[in-house]
């Protein structure tokens, strides 16, 4: 037997299924659990429990590898995740997929992969590759793809799509569930989304929407990554819908992932009162049931997979068991991540200064409105900051430049446009990760430090970059642009360290970058840009810069 594979295991178990606590044994034969020996004698101060599973993540968000990020997770009592590789997929298409199915069979934590629903995400951008209704026949039909991606292309499924209504059928012909993505979806919209098959919704806000979505029928996940929170917003579901939600993340960058994934929303939705098996109900059986998961969920012939921790108040994760085996102990990974092949998919040259000028036409420009924390951006209407004929960044009123450069051809121009809500002083920074065709996005102060954070980025085939004046910090992504090859603790350095400049130079965002990263998203409201121009989420088209007026600001 393996030195780390205990073959009885004593403390205080808790079973989700039976909804009890009690005192006890587990024992273990071949990975699997044999017993469960109930012992009022035990007195053995811990506790036993199945893993956490995040049932929405794209490992990618995070820059790591599924290995690297998974030596960081089981540290945090994460035996399990629901990925949408949709990330990688829009970079480069099922290879991407396959990239990533094959790293996470390199560690103990499981992976289950589902095939991404909309690479490109929408026709008003460019990605780096396509998946169609035939390739997501094939996907469906691999015994390692474990459901559909989230459906964004929400008008598409209400007009009953050809393309879109194909792929969701292949995930129901193979008995698979379909993702959805629905922010502010309701009424008779919700319902014909809901009825395609469209099983479960991640974007919920506010308490009222996540109640109409579980009214009829969908599963709400809450979330709270790096960007989104939507925790203090929805958590009273846990206790008044304990069967009808799971929890996730979506998007976690490195440095958020170190401090805890999702033991750190166990520990809040105890303190908020929440009983602890409902909470297991939403971190760990509701995923299992809905998603067909092979993690165990502590019973008699599951699989031997469980966490350990010191007590349910302070929710300590003192060692983790994968299939009967210690895989981390104390806040370290007993295992190790392998350092897998670059795979990438980048075409840009650098540009000069001029190609980010726009020529003042209108006396008004439309504005891209960032709110801390929220994915959804308004839009408002203002004067536009001209100087010499051309409309310029002005710091002062907090109106920067923005520019989306698509990164899969050597002969694009930059997409331009104006946000708010940064509160840069001075300096620029630049990314490839721009959700979802991941192409480069920037924001400045000046064109001088827009060009040099873009060409940094382009320099390193991807990664993310500040410059200010003649300094520039960068961190390189090798890996479709989007990840890096270290581990999370150094990731998590380096972009703390970015991220540290960035707000030296005037911004308040908690995470700039994440919150950079999805102004290219044009699926989710108000206003967004992406490499072919400013476009209106709400009308699903392209809108100008310039106005010949000032319209109602939302």
């Amino acid at each position: 037997m393996n030195k780390h594979t205990p073959h009885q295991i004593s403390g205080h178990i808790l079973d989700p299924i039976a909804r009890r606590i009690f005192p006890g044994h587990i024992h273990i034969r071949n990975g699997r659990i044999s017993s469960i020996i109930e012992d009022e004698k035990v007195r053995e101060k811990k506790y036993l429990l199945p893993p956490l599973i995040d049932a929405h993540i794209h490992i990618e968000s995070s820059m790591l590898t599924p290995g690297q990020w998974a030596k960081t997770a089981v540290c945090h009592g994460t035996g399990a995740v629901v990925a949408d590789p949709h990330e990688i997929a829009n970079v480069l298409g099922v290879a991407g997929i396959d990239f990533m199915i094959r790293d996470g069979k390199t560690v103990p934590l499981s992976f289950y992969f589902g095939a991404p629903s909309c690479v490109p995400a929408t026709p008003f951008e460019s990605a780096g590759a396509v998946i169609d209704a035939k390739a997501t026949a094939d996907l469906m039909g691999r015994n390692d793809i474990h459901f559909l991606g989230e459906m964004m292309n929400f008008p598409g499924v209400i007009h009953n799509d050809t393309e879109v209504m194909a792929k969701i059928n292949h995930a129901r012909t193979n008995h698979k569930p379909v993702d959805g993505h629905a922010p502010h979806l309701s009424a008779d919209d919700l319902d014909t989304y809901i009825k395609a098959g469209i099983s479960t919704d991640h974007e919920a806000t506010t308490l009222k929407e996540a109640l109409e979505k579980i009214g009829k029928g969908m599963k709400l996940l809450i979330r709270n990554g790096s960007s989104a929170k939507d925790f203090d917003a929805l958590h009273s579901l846990i206790s008044s819908h304990p069967a009808d939600g799971m929890l996730c993340s979506d998007d976690l960058h490195p440095d958020d992932l170190l401090k805890g994934h999702l033991n750190l929303l166990v520990k809040k939705s105890l303190r908020a009162g929440h009983d602890i098996l409902d909470i297991l109900q939403y971190s760990c059986v509701n995923p299992v049931q809905h998603y067909h998961l092979k993690t165990g969920l502590l019973q008699v012939g599951d699989v031997a997979d469980f966490i350990v921790i010191d007590n349910l108040d302070d929710f300590n994760v003192i060692s983790h068991y994968a299939k009967g085996i210690k895989i981390a102990e104390r806040g370290s990974a007993l295992f190790e991540a392998e350092t897998p092949p670059v795979l990438n998919h980048f075409k840009a040259r650098p540009i000069q200064e001029s190609d980010l000028h726009i020529p003042a036409t209108g006396s008004f420009v439309r504005v891209i409105k960032v709110v801390d924390g929220d994915l959804i951006t308004g839009a408002t209407t203002e004067s536009s900051p001209s100087k010499g004929g051309q409309c310029c960044a002005d710091p002062s009123r907090d109106l920067l430049k923005i520019c989306v450069l698509n990164r899969y051809s050597a002969e694009a121009t930059p997409a331009l446009g104006l946000v708010s809500g940064f509160g840069l002083k001075r300096g620029a920074i630049a990314s490839s990760i721009a959700h979802d065709s991941h192409n480069i996005i920037a924001i400045g102060c000046n064109d001088d430090d827009l060009c040099g954070a873009i060409n940094a980025v382009i320099h390193s085939q991807g990664g993310i970059a500040c410059t200010t004046g003649t300094e520039t910090t960068s961190l390189a992504l090798p890996i479709a642009g989007l990840m890096g090859q270290g581990s999370c603790a150094e990731t998590a350095k380096r972009h703390q360290h970015i991220e540290t400049q960035v707000k030296a130079n005037g911004c308040h965002l908690r995470a700039p970058f994440m919150a950079m990263s999805f102004l290219a998203l044009p699926v989710i409201p108000h206003l967004k840009i992406t490499d072919k121009g400013l476009f209106d989420v709400d009308q699903f088209s392209f809108t100008p810069l310039f106005q010949d007026s000032i319209e109602s600001n939302s």
